[in-house]
């Protein structure tokens, strides 16, 4: 068998599942380069400073934070989680805030105001729903036939167990998470309800998530996705890997039985190339002609992105007395970017360590709505800046008459559009997931796409997010190890 100790892999993006794939075949013996266009690591998943506070602009719960759940240990092996920033369980998960008194949505789904046998029948089928995927998790499995060091193994019984999320998935699928709580009467309820997954997506993402705290998963850890993903960069960069930031990758040119990749002026060539960049964005990209295989028409074809564009604004003034997440109904509607918002959901960094300076608080909203074309014109007519200061402008209008502690403290605001995420991460119409409502399929890229050329990430998943993201990625690790015969070592 040949040397594998000689074999190299390049992966081209620093985001997650980059880090995770990465972290994974430096482990095993693979000598790996990530080449990431960004100053540091982490993708869309990260945070940053302005003026002294720190605006989150990834993770908001962590699926995996609970020890007994599989994906935790993809976690540990990676050096995401750590002592530096240890997981804390919030709850309520959100609060309703509107002309009444707050009505919390707790895990355990105490707490929310029925008004009559209709809403105590849907509250029922909720926890009917929910506890059909108490035990359901998301299966970390190891490849058949692959020499690995430390097994996971996957009993019949867990599958037994996950069997009742399994029989009510299909129902689930065809219905909207805004029809699933329809079957509530009350209107906070449902309004409530609406904060924790996109109303319009299907009813399984819904009750997947929202069974995720009720299990008791889905923390937040210390410092957010800023502080795990430069946990896994320090962790891969001590194994021996290296990054190259500031890197951008161009162009990926088959080398007989291996890859080269441009970058600026330089060339790298690896035995493994994984594209953990979003591969909607590299099928028409990186590959000098736009693949044209079936899988990638398909994904052009029948792709639906999530976007969104994300507001930070730092007050000095202590929030503290407010709620971590809050649905909050606006007295008037919202209007930004072409699109009308009634709600918002805010989040409250005021009682996290290190986000402001002391008695000062951060506070950040994501507006969701299909707003890339709209800011795609504004740039190439000149009027971006001034739109994202209006959308800023109006944002604060309508949170200052629920908060009116932030009137006259704002002293730092902060607006990424999908625009901006496209430009920084290049990810398609500026998407941080794959959109998936009810009646659709999702579009994948193939784990492997030719000898040697691998896809990771969201683009080859599920839905988005980090679980799909670090799942994705131990598969493709797994992979190439397999592909090269390496012993794979989590």
């Amino acid at each position: 068998m040949e040397d594998f100790l000689n074999k190299k892999a390049i992966v081209i993006g620093a985001g997650i599942s980059g880090l995770t794939t990465a972290i994974y075949l430096q482990r095993s013996g693979i000598q790996t380069l990530i080449l990431e266009k960004a100053a540091g690591p982490g993708g869309v998943s990260t945070s940053w400073k302005r003026k002294g506070y720190t605006f989150e602009g990834g993770v908001h719960w962590l699926i995996g934070a609970k020890k007994e759940i599989p994906l935790h240990q993809i976690w540990l092996e990676t050096g995401a989680l750590q002592d530096n920033n240890p997981v804390y369980f919030k709850d309520p998960i959100y609060t309703l805030v509107d002309d009444k008194d707050n009505m919390p949505l707790f895990r355990d789904l105490h707490g929310l105001e029925i008004t009559g046998l209709r809403d105590r029948i849907a509250l029922w089928r909720l926890r009917f729903h929910l506890a059909c995927f108490k035990n359901f998790h998301q299966p970390i499995v190891d490849l058949r036939g692959l020499k690995v060091r430390h097994p996971k193994p996957f009993s019949i019984g867990e599958y037994v167990k996950m069997l009742p999320a399994v029989l009510i998935t299909p129902f689930l699928l065809v219905q909207s998470a805004k029809r699933h709580a329809k079957w509530f009467k009350n209107p906070r309820i449902r309004t409530l309800l609406a904060a924790v997954v996109d109303p319009e997506i299907n009813a399984l993402s819904f009750i997947y998530t929202l069974g995720t705290f009720q299990m008791g998963d889905s923390g937040y850890p210390k410092g957010g996705s800023l502080q795990m993903a430069l946990n896994m960069a320090e962790t891969f960069q001590s194994l021996g890997g290296e990054i190259r930031y500031r890197t951008p990758a161009e162009k990926i040119v088959s080398e007989g039985k291996k890859w080269s990749v441009h970058a600026g002026d330089e060339v790298f060539t690896a035995d493994a190339m994984i594209v953990s960049a979003d591969a909607r964005t590299a099928i028409d990209t990186l590959f000098g002609e736009p693949l044209q295989d079936g899988w990638a028409q398909r994904m052009r074809a029948g792709l639906r992105t999530t976007q969104c564009s994300f507001l930070g604004v730092g007050v000095e003034a202590d929030l503290s007395s407010w709620p971590r997440s809050m649905q909050i109904v606006l007295p008037r509607p919202l209007k930004a970017a072409g699109v009308t918002y009634k709600t918002l959901i805010v989040n409250n960094y005021a009682t996290e360590d290190g986000y402001a300076p002391v008695g000062c608080s951060v506070l950040t909203c994501l507006l969701h709505g299909p707003t890339y074309a709209y800011w795609k014109a504004a740039k190439e007519d000149g009027s971006y800046v001034a739109k994202k200061k209006a959308v800023m402008d109006s944002f604060l209008e309508a949170i200052g008459e629920v908060i009116p502690e932030i009137k006259g403290t704002v002293v730092v605001t902060d607006v990424a559009t999908p625009f901006t995420y496209e430009r920084y991460c290049s990810t398609f119409e500026g998407s941080y997931m794959s959109d998936w409502p009810p009646f659709s399929r999702l579009y994948h890229a193939p784990i492997r796409y030719r000898e040697g050329l691998y896809f990771t990430g969201q683009r080859t998943a599920y839905s988005g997010g980090l679980p799909p993201a670090a799942q994705s990625a131990h598969t493709t690790a797994q992979t190439v190890c397999k592909d090269f015969g390496v012993e794979f070592v989590g």
